[in-house]
């Protein structure tokens, strides 16, 4: 098993591929997918893309004038982190966990899977469960974000939200969105929802109009299975699922501007169901850490992020 504490220096052209491989490929679990992934990874290094052909020289005209345009401004280089963990804390392995926040020394975490899903408020310093809410049989919860005094709780397929008051989990209202719904977080302007497409999607707080779309994309391409969401200084920091990689996105462009690599965090036993993945992101601004933990895994992990450098 890897050991969750080694930090390594660099983050090399394996590492970089995993991700690649990713970016193109529209997988969730099962292993056929995951294969095609592994093909499309393979394919690209055997056949690399050929240069484009260079333009037929044209003869100059003496008449013309030299238009002076200013060259666009380079765009920051994607920064690459791994991980230190600080600190555990226990996690019930029977969260299916969909959404996670932290604020002032409670964890809130909304759970998924039908008949099973719920909301819950814990004490992350003694794991007492202070406030626990069923959803009713019919809905497979997902993302969570508070807004003010409320907590909005998604449903996967029932294109149904719920709002919470975030004290007593009184239900207070509801409202309906199209397709499907994964992860939710906020800017404390607008609710920004994943739907497991390369397309974050923008909400009105107060009318729960749907008000944009903003296209999530890396080295140009789309980045698709956006998951569970945390907004942290400006940028969100995402799940893709299924695999080990928190990216870090610009909700103005949609650029991916940077990575977390968290392989070996967590290693489920061998016959582990193939959904026991990383899902889960909440942040301390007290410690400026991240907590994160996965589907059914049994702690959560306190982090520090360790800046990579990666290969030319």
């Amino acid at each position: 098993m890897s050991n969750p504490n080694a930090m390594q220096e660099r983050w090399g052209a394996p590492e970089r591929a995993r991700v690649n491989a990713w970016v193109d490929s529209d997988v969730r679990w099962n292993t056929g997918r995951r294969l095609a992934a592994s093909l499309l990874l393979w394919a690209s290094l055997l056949f690399p893309a050929g240069r484009a052909p260079a333009a037929t020289p044209q003869a100059a005209d003496p008449n013309a004038v030299t238009a002076e345009s200013e060259p666009e401004p380079a765009e920051p280089p994607v920064a690459y982190y791994g991980y230190k963990v600080v600190r555990t804390y226990p996690h019930d392995t029977r969260n299916f966990t969909q959404g996670l926040i932290y604020e002032e020394g409670f964890l809130y975490e909304g759970t998924g899977l039908y008949k099973q899903s719920a909301l819950i408020k814990r004490d992350l310093e003694d794991n007492r469960i202070v406030k626990r809410l069923r959803l009713p049989d019919q809905y497979f919860g997902e993302g969570i974000t508070i807004l003010g005094d409320k907590i909005i709780q998604l449903t996967w397929k029932s294109q149904v939200a719920f709002v919470y008051d975030k004290t007593t989990f009184r239900e207070l209202d509801r409202f309906t969105y199209r397709g499907r719904g994964w992860g939710l977080t906020t800017d404390g302007t607008r609710l920004i929802l994943s739907d497991g497409t390369a397309m974050l999607r923008f909400f009105d707080p107060n009318t729960y109009a749907e008000t944009g779309q903003l296209r999530v994309h890396y080295n140009g391409r789309p980045l698709r299975q956006i998951n569970e969401l945390e907004y942290i200084d400006g940028k969100v920091y995402a799940n893709i699922l299924p695999t080990d990689y928190i990216a870090i996105l610009c909700p103005e462009t949609g650029r991916v501007t940077g990575w977390i690599d968290l392989t070996g965090l967590y290693i489920p036993p061998p016959h582990s169901p193939s959904d026991i993945v990383l899902n889960g992101i909440a942040y301390r601004p007290e410690t400026g850490r991240l907590l994160v933990t996965g589907k059914c895994w049994p702690r959560v992990y306190e982090i520090e992020l360790v800046a990579r450098t990666a290969n030319p």
